[in-house]
């Protein structure tokens, strides 16, 4: 049976946003203008879901209450036996959507990301595989309409980074990346192999939500070492001759963060605390999942071939998510940036694994 009071408590939820919502200081405050939007269409889509079964829990009762006519002749009982089938087929169905309406959502799906890609095993080819990565989602966020921004990179020799740093911003980035974090294995014959031998490199990608300022993040300028240096850009050509580039280092957490893609020394160290910000939230969030005994995977390995979500074998062109065992023989369209059927596969077996956790958990 569906719960009628939670859905009368989803209804005046609902109303009450909408009176907010139609305050005239709301719109003057833009992020409370912002989260009630994002609770509207959410209370919005579980009262519209609610309706509907309640439409179909009517339908229902109203063919039981004419089949239980005895006077109804042969091809009306029949219609209306079709139609009881059908209404709990489709009642079956919007309960299922319903419960992973109700699934909690991460208070981050709507933020903008902080996307941190590190060469790690495989030299070279480790650093050309960590600008393919780079490339893959700057495609991919294209297609979305986000807005992809670089705050640092370290150029390789041959190609590609040994580390790169972009931001990027849109309508629920982290909701649309987060499934991306985590070790990626790349098998491909490199130009430089004469024998033709596959090689196998690795790199690890970081999603991290972007700090706001209802985080609470505090940092103390004591606790802030920053260093100037000279800024080389994405393409290894320099961006300025003088030391516009900043490092900042947390000294109490020992994180480092650095940006140089600006020619303002000002920009630069406007850009890396926000990178600063979004790693002590990491560290935040990490250590809340700790306190409720939430199973959250650590969003970055050690760059070891063992530790990988992904494998891209170019010679197959073959890819391979190791969390969901998903094959798909069209590496060259997904290394372009076409994600999408790899996402809706991932969060699809996430949802599958939250209800059957939901299902499993004790009554209170």
């Amino acid at each position: 049976m569906m719960d009628a009071s939670h859905a009368a408590k989803i209804r005046e939820r609902l109303a009450a946003v909408e009176r907010d919502l139609a305050r005239p200081e709301t719109a003057a405050r833009a992020d409370q203008l912002r989260s009630l939007m994002a609770e509207h269409r959410r209370l919005k889509d579980l009262a519209d879901r609610y309706a509907e079964i309640e439409r179909l829990d009517r339908a229902i009762a109203e063919s039981v209450a004419l089949l239980g006519d005895p006077a109804m002749d042969a091809d009306l009982r029949e219609l209306a036996e079709s139609e009881r089938r059908t209404a709990e087929e489709r009642r079956a169905a919007a309960v299922r959507e319903l419960h992973v309406a109700l699934l909690p959502p991460d208070p981050a799906d709507q933020r903008n990301v902080i996307l941190e890609i590190r060469a790690g095993t495989g030299g070279d080819e480790a650093a050309l595989f960590a600008g393919d990565l780079c490339r893959m989602y700057s495609h991919y966020a294209e297609r979305r309409g986000w807005r992809v921004g670089w705050i640092s990179a370290s150029p390789a020799e041959l190609g590609g980074y040994k580390e790169a740093v972009l931001s990027v911003e849109g309508e629920s980035v982290f909701a649309g990346l987060h499934y991306e974090s985590g070790v990626h294995r790349v098998q491909r014959i490199p130009a430089t192999e004469a024998q033709g031998r596959i090689h196998t490199s690795t790199a690890t990608v970081a999603v991290l939500p972007e700090a706001e300022e209802v985080d609470d993040i505090l940092i103390a300028p004591e606790d802030l070492r920053i260093d100037l240096y000279r800024a080389s850009g994405p393409g290894g050509q320099k961006v300025n001759k003088t030391e516009s580039a900043v490092r900042i280092t947390h000294v109490p957490t020992g994180i480092v963060v650095q940006s140089q893609d600006e020619r303002s020394q000002t920009r630069n160290r406007e850009k890396a605390l926000r990178v600063l910000r979004a790693r002590l939230l990491d560290r935040m969030r990490e250590q809340e999942a700790v306190k409720t005994a939430d199973a959250r995977r650590s969003q970055i390995g050690t760059g070891d071939r063992s530790e990988r979500i992904r494998t891209y074998n170019f010679p197959q062109n073959r890819v391979t998510d190791h969390r969901i065992h998903l094959t798909l023989y069209r590496l060259d369209q997904i290394i372009e940036g076409d994600l999408d059927e790899l996402i809706s596969a991932l969060r699809a077996a996430d949802i599958e694994a939250r209800l059957r956790r939901q299902a499993e958990a004790p009554t209170p």
